[in-house]
């Protein structure tokens, strides 16, 4: 039998008290049906996101609620002149990306397994590499490495989508040498001292976007 105080009026209060307290992410995700979603996002200008004003221009399901239930994302990125997105990945998410002005160059390693076998001699890893300019697109399969660089003095815009509203991003570099010295040390065959890997550490760029000094250098910047 229930205890009468599940059912108390301090109880119940208590439980609405949790359930108003959620994010409105966490409210939507809870509703029963899609339905029930309209009423948590009663604004017409919830289904609105402005990338003028936004913080940061991602609309996910954090920033941007009414895409919850959608499994979409939108980013506009700025690659400034002579700068570079950081190695990464998107752990739960597949992208397209398309060059809205300038030229950007993008590399993509996909998974294991997917060789370049153009010289028998030499099979390895396949890396798919492409330049892009204005109308023109690309996609990072879920998972896959990626990297993208504005080569030009000039500013390069783009616009990527995203197969999940939350596709998360991971920095490969930053985050790989974040594992202790042995198993840093160990994956590069002891190639590395740890010295080395001190220095390394320090040098590695901990943001997602950093500058190509060559370039900057070729551009007066």
């Amino acid at each position: 039998m229930f205890s009468k105080s599940i059912f108390s009026p301090a109880a119940l209060l208590a439980l609405c008290s949790s359930v108003t307290a959620l994010s409105i992410p966490a409210q939507l995700q809870l509703a029963d049906t899609a339905v029930d979603r309209y009423q948590i996002l009663p604004k017409n200008e919830d289904f609105v996101f402005d990338f003028n004003t936004a913080p940061f221009p991602m609309a996910n399901r954090q920033t941007f609620p009414a895409l919850v239930g959608t499994n979409i994302a939108m980013a506009i990125t700025a690659i400034e002149a002579c700068s570079m997105a950081s190695l990464h990945i998107h752990p739960r998410s597949a992208e397209i990306l398309v060059v809205l002005q300038g030229r950007v160059l993008t590399e993509m390693i996909p998974e294991g397994g997917v060789l370049d076998t153009t010289d028998p001699d030499n099979v390895k890893p396949r890396v798919i590499r492409n330049e892009l300019t204005a109308n023109q697109t690309t996609i990072f399969p879920q998972g896959s490495f990626h990297a993208q660089m504005n080569p030009d003095c000039t500013p390069a815009f783009a616009v990527a989508a995203f197969s999940s509203e939350d596709p998360g991003a991971a920095l490969v570099l930053p985050q790989a040498f974040e594992q202790p010295d042995e198993f840093v040390l160990n994956s590069f065959g002891g190639a590395l001292s740890a010295k080395d890997l001190a220095r390394f550490r320090a040098a590695v760029p901990q943001t997602p976007f950093f500058d190509v000094k060559a370039c900057r250098k070729r551009c007066g910047l």
